[in-house]
């Protein structure tokens, strides 16, 4: 059996098991910053027509994806700065369209 209708993605499934994940495809990166603590990369990316940040981590550097369409699946979160809550989308999956 071959791919096809009845044949479940892994996204297919990251979406069915947890109900606070959402998938977007062919978002544009309009700004793509890396920093580095304790081993790991942060990665935070600003997508066009959005004002929320995206984060994700790595262990090593990628290369810039500002002006690429990426796919990324992902859930809201928010993150304390300061003292002050900060909504942030947290990234569970990212690939380059």
């Amino acid at each position: 059996m071959t791919g096809g209708v009845g044949m479940k993605t892994d996204v297919d499934k990251l979406l069915k098991k947890h109900d606070k994940l959402v998938q977007s495809d062919g978002l544009k990166v309009t700004s793509h910053v890396q920093t580095e603590k304790d081993d790991w990369f942060t990665n935070t990316i600003m997508i066009e027509g959005c004002n929320t940040p995206f984060k994700y981590k790595r262990q090593q550097a990628y290369k810039n994806l500002k002006g690429a369409r990426v796919n990324m699946t992902y859930y809201p979160d928010i993150e304390l700065v300061a003292g002050i809550e900060l909504e942030v989308m947290n990234v569970v999956r990212i690939k380059i369209s």
